[in-house]
């Protein structure tokens, strides 16, 4: 199987600077992945990178983790959130897991 980890800056990619507050976000984020009918885990995380002129921005972070879901249909995702979060660009990463479940009961 495979883990896709999409992180999605808050900050406007005119204004560098968070317009709305982050649970507004997070609603947008769980439509956005409702509406593709994909299970997900989501995570705020704070972050900071360097632009291509060398400014440096410290933002937060949405971070959705997707397993097993076809590489087109992230990339539609990815898309989206780009236009709805008014960013540049998202960052996606992938990588092979494992994935089993343990069932255990007290009787």
């Amino acid at each position: 199987m495979t883990e896709t980890t999409i992180y999605v800056g808050l900050n406007d990619s005119v204004t560098r600077e968070q317009i709305f507050g982050t649970e507004k976000y997070v609603s947008v984020m769980k439509k956005v992945c409702c509406a593709y009918h994909v299970p997900f885990s989501l995570r705020l995380e704070q972050g900071g990178y360097f632009h291509e002129n060398g400014e440096y921005t410290q933002e937060n972070t949405l971070v959705i983790s997707i397993i097993d879901v076809p590489d087109d249909t992230i990339d539609e995702i990815a898309k989206d959130l780009c236009v709805f979060f008014h960013q540049e660009s998202v960052m996606i990463t992938q990588d092979r897991i494992k994935v089993y479940f343990i069932n255990e009961s007290i009787e």
